[in-house]
């Protein structure tokens, strides 16, 4: 019997927002009496074409407005998780954006209660990284902090997303300070828009430990050095980057540079929902139009799972499902 074309693999960078299909948009404002301004899943889907980061995320957004009750969260998170277990994400540590939520009435309890009912009803390992939304204030991010503070059991670390142009990791610095003192780990998105200095800023004001994107490090060459050096994983997002018009083509992406230049690289779905693939899709997308070798495709996993949040026996689990691997 043959092995998944798609190594075992953890994603790192997954918002669960971002996994809301259109049929499930219509699946839950039906339940929750909310009128949509789209004629049919179709419609819906069709307008998936976005220039930028903005452009995205004004769907993005508008589209969470059906996520309203528990249920709705762990229904969201649970699809994603099947998902997972069919597609062979064998960890998964899952991005949520509570300030979106709280803005619109839902409380905090309700959200982190859906989620993490999901993951724990789950057979794919996963947790919860809370994202602060850099284009809110400062004061706006520490106020969803301390709303989650009596929920710290069920949320290993924090990040930092939405539009990142304008909006730089030093706005953060205190936010991100009581974030770790509270025992968090920190992740951030940088280098996505902005630039390479906002992966610098993420390293040194914000403590963090892993980057978000990364790809625009490459534009500075001691940057680049000292990612190498101080083994700082990069959660690249391949299709993501086409479709947000960071590469016109795939087959121009510099995820095999980064792997070329010794990087901790990983490979991730960011909104699959809306670009157009999950795991096993980016991994397709890449083998085939940046000519991927088996060896670097088992780089790629088993660097997802160095850079995981995992003890070390897990790791180790993890690595030798990896090294087991055949296509």
């Amino acid at each position: 019997m043959n092995a998944a074309p798609t190594p075992p693999t953890a994603e790192l960078h997954v918002h669960i927002e971002g996994t809301l299909e259109p049929e499930m948009v219509f699946e839950l404002a039906r339940r929750n009496g909310i009128a949509l301004p789209h004629e049919s899943v179709a419609d819906l889907r069709a307008k998936y074409r976005f220039s930028d980061l903005q452009s995205f995320l004004d769907i993005y957004y508008a589209n969470m407005a059906v996520l309203r009750t528990e249920a709705d969260f762990h229904d969201l998170a649970a699809a994603y998780l099947d998902r997972c277990a069919a597609q062979g994400v064998r960890h998964a540590e899952i991005f949520f954006d509570p300030q979106a939520h709280l803005k619109r009435g839902v409380p905090m309890e309700t959200v982190i209660g859906g989620l993490h009912s999901a993951l724990v009803s789950s057979d794919v390992s996963a947790s919860l990284i809370l994202c602060f939304l850099r284009d809110e204030s400062a004061e706006s991010a520490a106020e969803a902090l301390r709303l989650a503070e009596p929920f710290l059991d069920r949320i290993v670390g924090v990040g930092l997303d939405s539009a990142e142009v304008g909006h730089p990791p030093s706005k953060f610095t205190e936010v991100f300070a009581r974030a770790r003192e509270l025992g968090l780990h920190a992740v951030a998105h940088a280098g996505e828009e902005g630039p390479p200095e906002y992966v610098r800023e993420a390293l040194d004001l914000l403590g963090v430990r892993r980057i978000d994107h990364g790809i625009r490090a490459l534009e500075d060459p001691e940057l680049v050095e000292r990612l190498r050096r101080e083994r700082i994983p990069l959660t690249v997002c391949p299709l993501s980057n086409v479709r947000l018009g960071a590469f016109a083509e795939l087959s121009g992406h510099t995820l095999p540079e980064l792997l070329e230049r010794g990087l901790l690289v990983t490979v991730n779905s960011d909104d699959p929902a809306y670009f157009g693939g999950y795991v096993d899709e980016n991994f397709d997308a890449v083998r085939r139009e940046l000519g991927l070798s088996t060896e670097q495709l088992r780089e790629l996993a088993a660097n997802s799972f160095r850079a995981a949040f995992l003890d070390e026996a897990r790791r180790a689990e993890f690595l030798a499902e990896v090294a087991a691997w055949r296509p």
